[in-house]
């Protein structure tokens, strides 16, 4: 009888066990559930409830999502230049390639797009006056949600609040958030304790373009300089305005920004340019770029590495407290997921800290 007793005893527990397993698992998820987004433009959007699978309209938004959520993307807008592969994990590489909405390399390829099983496109950067029709024909046209996030350099935190709140990631978009907060208003607090240096960016083979005052592309150049380059018409590529020698002798600016792939490594054996004063005190550098133009082009979130690599540059008196070797190796850290070495640091600002 006791051991009857025992083994019914023994039975009770399991059963009850049993039951408070049953108790606390949680409903299966509906794989469609689907709930409503409000973007930057003020569109009420239906997106999935949890979405794995992202889609990308263009280069910007490449750059910041990649940054967020890469195991997320199923694709690129434009392949990742040789230089960038050190930089990067290998399996980030030959992805599909879907293009771009706006301009640039090739029109949004919308069969790769839809191959793709995409949950939602996201479109991220400056918002232009089409932007809602933009977003409505191509979601109609291929039945896959479009969102915009707009972001400039003083709203990207915003942006990356918003991203995390469409992607269930709110967690690791704060640490973005976060990080573009404090390098954004250090670089303020450093513009508010200095005068601002007389500067002209230079782009093109020619060393002939200019990035503008007041235009996308100038924003840290606006923000942290005194833009000479005024123009009638300040240009939305990135390529700039093109100008004459004449006007550029004209501006004769104290420092000379140069990008990537343009004069940089010439003009102090150029007569013209040697009368220019930044040149001929040896106030010229150029950007940084690898895996992206650190000054934009594209205008994304890599800017602020040239926000702390301008304030550096420009005002070392105002920015001694900080390193931006630690700087630039914490960025790569949170947005390319990557550690990089002095020896990296030191070869990419090699021809953009002085001669």
């Amino acid at each position: 009888m006791k051991a009857k007793k025992r083994m019914a005893l023994l039975l009770a527990v399991v059963m009850i066990l049993g039951l408070a397993a049953c108790g606390s698992k949680k409903p299966a998820e509906n794989p469609n559930a689907t709930r409503i987004f409000t973007d930057s433009t003020g569109r009420e959007v239906e997106v999935p409830a949890k979405i794995d699978k992202v889609a990308l309209s263009g280069p910007l938004a490449q750059i910041v999502l990649f940054a967020l959520c890469p195991d997320k993307l199923v694709g690129v807008s434009n392949a990742w230049s040789k230089d960038a592969q050190e930089f990067l994990d290998e399996k980030y590489f030959n992805m599909p390639q879907i293009g771009q909405l706006y301009g640039g390399k090739g029109e949004l390829n919308l069969e790769t797009l839809l191959r793709s099983g995409a949950q939602v496109v996201i479109d991220v950067g400056e918002t232009k006056g089409s932007i809602k029709e933009d977003m409505d024909a191509l979601q109609q046209q291929t039945g896959i949600p479009f969102v915009h996030i707009s972001a400039e350099m003083r709203s990207y935190p915003q942006a990356y609040r918003m991203l995390g709140d469409l992607l269930g990631m709110k967690d690791e978009a704060e640490k973005l958030a976060a990080y573009c907060e404090k390098i954004y208003d250090r670089t303020k607090t450093i513009v508010g304790s200095v005068e601002k240096a007389n500067v002209l960016y230079v782009t093109g083979d020619m060393g002939q373009n200019v990035i503008a005052k007041g235009s996308y592309h100038a924003e840290i150049l606006d923000l942290l300089t005194n833009n000479l380059a005024q123009v009638d018409e300040p240009s939305s590529k990135g390529t700039g305005n093109e100008v004459s020698m004449e006007q550029i002798l004209t501006w004769n600016p104290d420092v000379v920004i140069f990008a990537p792939e343009s004069i940089y490594s010439i003009v102090k054996n150029d007569a013209a340019w040697q009368s220019i004063t930044a040149i001929k005190n040896g106030d010229y550098y150029e950007v940084p770029f690898v895996p992206y133009n650190w000054m934009g082009f594209p205008p994304s979130v890599q800017r602020y590495l040239g926000m702390m690599w301008l304030s550096k540059v420009l005002y070392p008196e105002a920015t001694a407290d900080y390193d931006l070797c630690s700087d630039v190796q914490e960025y790569y850290k949170l947005f390319y997921h990557c550690d990089i070495t002095r020896a990296q640091y030191d070869a990419l600002v090699a021809n953009s800290l002085g001669k």
